[in-house]
């Protein structure tokens, strides 16, 4: 199952107030596992950058003005997350701003069913707790450490590692190490095997004999009152 884990940074909050996006990074999963296969481009929003976006970021209004616009990058974006899944950390805001700049470019949108949202899985395992993309890093003990700033790139391989915590965690004992040698020593280890030997002992006759039958009945006539007689 291919799925990408996406991230994007932007101008601001709305598109339909003009805001733009300037950053997206994708990260391509297979059977949830990453192929090393990224997508990742700045993007010059073709508008001034707000002192607010620019304090989570980084990314000026200077840096981005050599960058291709979206409609530079569109078909190459497109062509990348193709019809996977897309796994987005409040895929409400990303999906929005990542429609709006489709449809600027004469593209059609990208539908809500083919986002996956881990802000709602994360807030359904764990009611109250809070879903950041920083809580959930130290929840899951995942080095943050590099995130000084918001980076598309960088985020959406957090997410990756988050995601594949939040639907499961990684099966470390899943490899059989039944030709290994800890499985030979009989070790508890993870992912060894151990066993324990028992006398045989044959499968018991279906039918109690005549003896076992008299005792049974002789048992039932010292209970008072029993209820399936009355």
């Amino acid at each position: 199952m291919r799925e990408i884990v996406l991230d994007t940074e932007t101008t601001g909050f709305d598109p339909a107030s003009g805001d733009r996006i300037v950053e997206i990074g994708c990260v391509e999963l297979h059977n949830r596992v990453p192929t090393g296969e990224t997508y990742w481009v700045y993007i010059n929003p073709e508008r001034d950058m707000p002192t607010a976006a620019f304090e989570v970021h980084g990314l000026s209004e200077a840096f981005l003005a050599d960058k291709p616009t979206f409609h530079d990058i569109v078909d190459d974006f497109l062509r990348f997350v193709a019809d996977a899944p897309l796994v987005i950390h409040n895929a409400a805001f990303d999906m929005k701003f990542l429609n709006a700049e489709l449809e600027a470019s004469g593209r059609a949108p990208l539908p809500m069913s083919q986002s996956v949202d881990t802000v709602a899985i994360a807030r359904s395992r764990f009611p109250g707790a809070p879903a950041s993309l920083d809580a959930l890093c130290k929840r899951f003990g995942i080095d943050n450490a590099r995130r000084t700033k918001h980076g598309a790139l960088l985020d959406s391989e957090l997410l990756a590692e988050v995601y594949l915590e939040l639907m499961g965690g990684r099966q470390a004992g899943l490899a059989l190490a039944a030709d290994g040698p800890a499985a030979a020593s009989g070790s508890s280890g993870a992912g060894s095997a151990s066993s324990t030997d028992r006398p045989f002992r044959p499968a018991r006759p279906h039918g109690p004999s005549a003896a076992e039958e008299a005792a049974h009945a002789a048992f039932l006539t010292k209970i008072a009152d029993p209820i399936w007689e009355r």
